[in-house]
């Protein structure tokens, strides 16, 4: 199996994760190849039940799954949690059932730039299983709490900070990562973030996280939709799977999708967002994000294979 999975490792390496850290790990045995995560791409601090990982570990798979099957390889995958592992992808009777290709994969992406007004068509979202819509401007006043809470936890930005490639001079520009181009900042908007983090332990208490919260302000001033993800606690890896067929879904039809998932990462946020849903437990919310036509293409994420 090792010598025909790869060669396709980097399309693989196209799913999703928070801030681009690529967290997961393939490591052959004679049984097939074991999917496991690398601890020190995880994010401990603003991650800290481990959903944000495991949501991308379950993306993972759904992407080997795809690009096997358009391999004409019959490739399966078996979970099995154990240390720094969630399962195998083995040999199989026939390739994965999927309407999606390679070419899939390679297209989609997310996009933190500007979208075109409209919302989604209705029969669309109806596809969507466990995802719940809600108006862009249903959700400002959440997404800047939630910024708030963000910036102004030091522990917090000190990890952003850490995956954050503002300049084509950073060591791993080209790697992992979430890149000024990525973020579509420009020039300007890349250096002044730059200073404002590097002096974040000045600047915190003169209102910094209120600065850098407010950069977000008019983000969701719009019509335009944001899709939250519901879904069992429990079942993260598969639902991270589901995700992932979602996302493709979406960029089939033309949509891009921005993640805004720091409204769950804060306790009152969620509780609120989980009330205007009727959600009666907030830990079933998984996943948030804004969802459209993009106004211009994004910069794709760079990736460790490629």
């Amino acid at each position: 199996m090792k010598d025909r999975l790869r060669p396709l490792e980097p399309d693989f390496w196209r799913a999703p994760s928070a801030h681009n850290t690529q967290p997961w790990t393939l490591t052959y045995t004679a049984e097939g190849a074991e999917v496991g995560w690398d601890p020190s791409r995880a994010l401990p601090i603003s991650d800290p039940t481990g959903r944000d990982l495991r949501l991308s570990l379950g993306a993972f798979v759904e992407c080997c799954l795809i690009v096997c099957a358009d391999a004409g390889l019959s490739v399966g995958f078996r979970p099995d949690p154990g240390p720094h592992r969630v399962g195998v992808l083995h040999a199989a009777a026939q390739p994965y059932r999927t309407p999606f290709t390679t070419a899939d994969v390679r297209a989609r992406g997310a996009n933190r730039g500007e979208y075109h007004p409209g919302r989604l068509p209705d029969p669309l979202v109806a596809e969507l299983t466990g995802m719940r819509r809600l108006a862009c401007r249903d959700l400002a006043d959440l997404l800047h709490a939630a910024d708030l809470h963000q910036f102004g936890d030091r522990e917090v930005t000190r990890e952003l900070r850490a995956w954050l490639r503002l300049t084509r001079r950073h060591r791993r520009y080209l790697l992992d990562g979430l890149t000024d181009r990525a973020l579509s900042l420009t020039r300007a908007e890349a250096i002044g973030l730059r200073a404002s983090l590097a002096l974040y332990p000045a600047l915190r208490p003169l209102g910094l996280p209120r600065v850098l919260a407010g950069a977000s302000r008019d983000l969701l001033d719009y019509d335009g939709d944001v899709l939250v993800l519901v879904g069992a606690v429990e079942d993260e890896l598969e639902m991270g799977r589901v995700l992932m067929r979602h996302w493709l879904t979406l960029s089939a039809h033309g949509y891009a999708t921005h993640p805004l998932s720091q409204i769950i990462d804060c306790e009152p946020t969620r509780r609120t967002l989980a009330d205007r849903l009727g959600v009666a437990d907030p830990r079933t919310l998984l996943h948030v994000a804004r969802v459209g036509r993009p106004a211009s293409p994004a910069t794709p994420s760079s990736r460790l294979r490629s």
